[in-house]
Formats: structure tokens, sequence, C-alpha cells
């Protein structure tokens, strides 16, 4: 049975670009939201961003934040939807990978769908790491370290992947654990260890 409010108080950024995969941005964003999270969706660009339904056009999605404005430190967590030319484009911005560096060098959790893991690459967050992706991302996942593997749904210590929208079931209830999970970990370390 679902937990309800499991992660009320938290907050989570959804980073993304024009040109999205348009239900691997939106299926996260209604969990997280299911789940009493507060939910932003950050971008470089103001007003809206285009989603897309593979090759074709999909709905527009209203940006919260500008990338200009967004503190990570303000995020519980991240999530990187995929689209080709979305995380294309977020890797040759500096303030993006520098938005996404902050998630994987303070340990905080990422949760990376499809293309998404392109951005990962940048940060030189994958060596080392199991993870899965969409194929075509493969040959540079295993250049930059990481073991690939083709699985709907690879989990990791703050890391979770996934293939494509197929696997959005998956990959949004592994998602949900892991930034359950994460909070637990920082409730514990904040009661010096005692019991919660």
């Amino acid at each position: 049975m679902a937990q309800s409010h499991s992660l009320a108080g938290k907050r989570y950024a959804v980073l993304a670009e024009n040109y999205f995969e348009q239900d691997e941005l939106l299926q996260p964003v209604k969990e997280l939201k299911q789940a009493d999270a507060e939910v932003d969706v950050v971008s470089p660009q103001n007003g809206e961003i285009q989603g897309m339904r593979n090759d074709q056009r999909g709905d527009k999605v209203k940006v919260d934040v500008t990338l200009d404005q967004a503190n990570p430190e303000e995020y519980d967590g991240l999530v990187l939807p995929g689209g080709v030319m979305n995380p294309d484009r977020l890797r040759m911005n500096s303030k993006a990978v520098a938005f996404v560096k902050h998630f994987t060098s303070g340990h905080k959790p990422v949760a990376a769908i499809c293309h998404g893991p392109w951005t990962l690459i940048e940060v030189d967050a994958v060596a080392g790491r199991r993870m899965t992706s969409w194929p075509s991302l493969k040959t540079d996942l295993k250049n930059a370290g990481a073991e690939w593997v083709d699985e709907e749904v690879v989990v990791e210590p703050e890391l979770v992947t996934s293939r494509k929208p197929a696997d959005l079931p998956a990959f949004c209830r592994e998602m949900i654990h892991m930034f359950e999970s994460a909070q637990s970990r920082r409730t514990s370390a904040k009661g010096h260890g005692m019991p919660t």
C-alpha cells in the first residue's frame, strides 16, 4: 500500500531544457507530488519548455524556477528526464553542470532516465557505478567508467537509472523509495543515531 505524506516537507528539482521527453518529466513530478513532496521544474529557460513524445512535439510545461535563480542547497534530490536534445543542451551549459555537480558531490539522491545520464557523465559521476540508459548512451557511459546493463531500473547508492518511458513505473517506484531512504538516513544522522 502506498505510504501517504512520505516525502512531506521535502523539495526536489527536475532539471530540464526544451525538447525533454514529456512522460519522463510529468510522471515523476506527479508521483512526487502524490507523495506530498514539493517539486520545481528548473530550466535555463524562462516561462515554458517544450516537451516531446518520441519525435513528435508534445505539451509545454511551466518552468517553476529558472536555473539562474535556483539554489541547489534548497533541494533534497534531483530528477533528470531524457529526450535527446534536452540533456545534450544541459551538458553544454556550465550552470546546469554546476547545478548537477552539487547533488552528486554532496551525495544527494539523483534519478536519471533515458538520455538523462548524459549530464552525469559531464560531472564525472558515473565511474564505478552500475547503470542503465537509452541504449545509444551505452558506449558513452562505459567509456566514462560505468558498468552499463540493459535492465528496466538499476538502483545504486544515491542513484536510480532507467532506459525509456516504458520503464517509468519501476523508475518512479525506486525513485520514491530512494528519496524516502535518503530522508530517513538524514533524519537518523541528525538524531546522532538515536532511534526515530
